[in-house]
C-alpha cells in the first residue's frame, strides 16, 4: 500500500505521516524514516533536529539518502515513511555545477526508487509539498523545479492507494484505495 501525504509548508503533514504509519500497526518493530533533506545551512538543521523530536519513541530508524534512492538497501520493517519529495526531487533535479538535469530522467528516477521501495514494504507513506498552488512569478530555474514536481507528484498519486492532503493540521482525504475499487470494477465486466 502507498499512502501519498500533500500539504503545504507547515500543514502538519509530517506529524500525520508519522502517525498515520505507526498507529496502522501496534506491533512490535521497526519503521525505517527515510530523510532526504540535506543538511546545508542552520535552519535545515533546526528543521532535521525537530523532525527528530517528533519521530522520538516511535519506533523510527532513520536512513539518510539525498539521491538515488533506488540504491538504498532496505532493512526489514514495519513500514517506511519517505521524506520528502520536494527535497528528493531537489536532490535529483540540480547538478553540483548549478545546472539543471533533465525533468523527465529526473521524475523516472524519483519514481524508480519509489517503486523500490514499495517492493521493500508492505506500507510506504511518501510525504511531498504542495508547491504549485501559490503565485508565479519565480525564476525559470525555479519554474523548472515546480513543473518537474508537479509531475512527480501526479505520477505518485497514481501510484498511491490513499492521497491525503493535510490543510492546516486537518487531513483530507483526496482518494482512498480508489485502485481497488478500479480492480474490482474491472472483475465484474
Amino acid at each position: 500500500m502507498i499512502h501519498l501525504v500533500t500539504g503545504g509548508s507547515g500543514s502538519g503533514k509530517s506529524e500525520y505521516a508519522e502517525n498515520w504509519l505507526t498507529g496502522r500497526n501496534k506491533k512490535d518493530g521497526t519503521y525505517i524514516y527515510i530523510a532526504t533533506m540535506q543538511p546545508y545551512t542552520e535552519e535545515t538543521m533546526k528543521k532535521i533536529e525537530r523532525h527528530h523530536r517528533l519521530r522520538a519513541g516511535k519506533g523510527f530508524r532513520t536512513l539518510e539518502k539525498y539521491t538515488d534512492l533506488s540504491e538504498l538497501e532496505i532493512p526489514k520493517n514495519q513500514g517506511i515513511l519517505l521524506e520528502c519529495i520536494s527535497n528528493l526531487v531537489a536532490n535529483e533535479l540540480y547538478r553540483e555545477d548549478g545546472t539543471l538535469n533533465d525533468l523527465k530522467e529526473t521524475k523516472e528516477k524519483v519514481l524508480a526508487g519509489v517503486r523500490r521501495l514499495s517492493n521493500s514494504t508492505t506500507r510506504l507513506v511518501i510525504v511531498t509539498n504542495e508547491v504549485n498552488a501559490d503565485i508565479n512569478g519565480y525564476s525559470e530555474e525555479t519554474e523548472k523545479y515546480r513543473e518537474c514536481i508537479g509531475m512527480v507528484n501526479q505520477s505518485l498519486a497514481e501510484l498511491a492507494d490513499i492521497v491525503t492532503e493535510v490543510v492546516y493540521g486537518i487531513p483530507v482525504c483526496i482518494r482512498k484505495e480508489q485502485k481497488k475499487y478500479e480492480e474490482y470494477k474491472k472483475d465484474m465486466e
